[in-house]
């Protein structure tokens, strides 16, 4: 069997992988042709991806990269990877999805398999998928060729989260849509989780989002709370979670990162609105939880004050570009509005991440491409008036960071533990 899957990045590559470990041979398909270069020579661009992996799988002549989508032609089933941001008025952007399918519909032969894995809103797939394909294809979704949606449950960073071992949920267009996916999925994932149609998985996707986005929200605002009856809301939730039953732990921080929680929510607020639903909870918790850095940026200048200090002149080095711990994945990391803040208030900023030596072009953030992250030694820490810690990688040296910076504004917990001097870290 041979497949074709759009979109080589945090969730096209490693499903990649997968598939072609299982023994179905891959083409995958991106327009960055750097990437495609990189692949097919063997080497990864993403961190916790091996090379040995990708170089092994190129080898055995399971996977091969390509930037010609012509050569759908050549697969039995695609499946769509891209990226669904919100556009500047913070709405819904399916344009990835729709330019891929108007890409790869010419090409479709009749019971060719596709399949959106993409988190976007309920009714993508059978209303704005299927319409592109159907119109650039002549053929008839469900009929000549099937159609289907398996949202992604990618988890960079986690050793324990594994491709193969995580429950597939699928959906399909039609009864006959979701075997043949299930039998493709199959081939690759031990566990699969049939729904009723496409609309029930978009809203499966969203709902695993918003759960964590709200209970994120929730600590969040707790924080504050606690923190005002000088309570360490750390040691509460540590406490909490000892609890056996009916608590789950969720921890506070700088911010939502990374490409689901922070959008994800969203496009079901806005397409609630065309049926004259209100989603209050999601609101919310997007209020809260976007208003954490600024809640961190004000702790920052009340520990310089506290040294009499001033924002505007003093030096602040961002520890942590990442969104998570342990991962060089940049999306929407709350550091970047740390950093557009703190130099709005007219602070000299800087960053050091050892998974970020330089950072990239991003859609968000273009301003800061070309930033190199700085070194990480006693006279260039020493340097700082602040340390703000946003992303607690573990194979930063906290104890030299105690040593060495005067004054540090803790957001993930990181010190707990560490030896520090009396007023060093303060927690935000």
């Amino acid at each position: 069997m041979k497949i074709g899957i759009v979109g080589l990045g945090y969730v096209g590559l490693p499903l990649s992988l997968q598939f072609a470990r299982s023994g179905v041979t891959v083409l995958g398909l991106d327009i960055d042709r750097i990437k495609v270069e990189s692949l097919n020579g063997g080497r990864s661009y993403i961190k916790h991806i091996s090379a040995e992996a990708i170089a092994e799988a190129v080898k055995a002549g399971k996977f091969s990269a390509a930037t010609d989508f012509s050569r759908i032609k050549e697969v039995e089933a695609v499946i769509i990877c891209v990226p669904t941001p919100l556009n500047k008025n913070r709405e819904p952007d399916i344009s990835f999805i729709i330019e891929t399918g108007k890409s790869i519909a010419p090409h479709l032969a009749k019971g060719t398999l596709v399949v959106l894995e993409s988190t976007t809103y309920p009714g993508t797939t059978d209303e704005d998928l299927r319409a592109v394909l159907e119109a650039g294809s002549k053929l008839k979704a469900g009929t000549d060729f099937h159609l289907a949606f398996s949202p992604e449950r990618e988890d960079p960073g986690n050793v324990q989260s594994k491709v193969e071992i995580i429950p597939k949920v699928i959906g399909g267009y039609t009864p006959a849509c979701l075997e043949r996916a299930k039998a493709l999925y199959g081939r690759a994932i031990k566990t699969l989780v049939p729904v009723s149609s496409c609309r029930a998985a978009e809203a499966t996707k969203l709902l695993e989002n918003i759960f964590r986005s709200v209970n994120i929200a929730l600590v969040n605002e707790l924080k504050l709370v606690y923190g005002a009856m000088d309570i360490d809301v750390w040691e509460v939730i540590q406490a909490a979670k000892t609890k056996p039953f009916g608590f789950m732990a969720f921890y506070p921080g700088p911010g939502l990162g990374g490409h689901c929680i922070p959008i994800d929510p969203f496009y079901l607020t806005w397409k609630a609105r065309e049926f004259g639903q209100n989603t209050r909870f999601i609101e919310l918790a997007g209020e809260i939880n976007t208003a954490m850095p600024a809640h961190v940026i004000n702790r920052a200048a009340e520990a310089l004050n506290a040294m009499k200090k001033p924002m505007n002149g003093s030096r602040v080095l961002i520890l942590g570009l990442a969104y998570k711990p342990n991962v060089d994945d940049d999306r929407e990391s709350p550091s970047y509005v740390l950093l557009d803040l703190l130099k709005a208030r007219g602070a000299e900023v800087a960053y050091h991440d050892p998974y970020v030596p330089v950072i990239h072009v991003t859609r968000e953030h273009p301003h800061w491409a070309g930033t190199r992250s700085v070194s990480w030694n006693r006279e260039t820490l020493q340097n700082f008036d602040v340390v703000i810690i946003a992303t607690s990688h573990q194979m930063v040296n906290y104890q030299e960071l105690a040593d060495w910076a005067s004054c540090i504004v803790d957001t993930r917990n990181a010190m707990a533990g560490v030896k520090t001097k009396t007023r060093q870290v303060w927690k935000a």
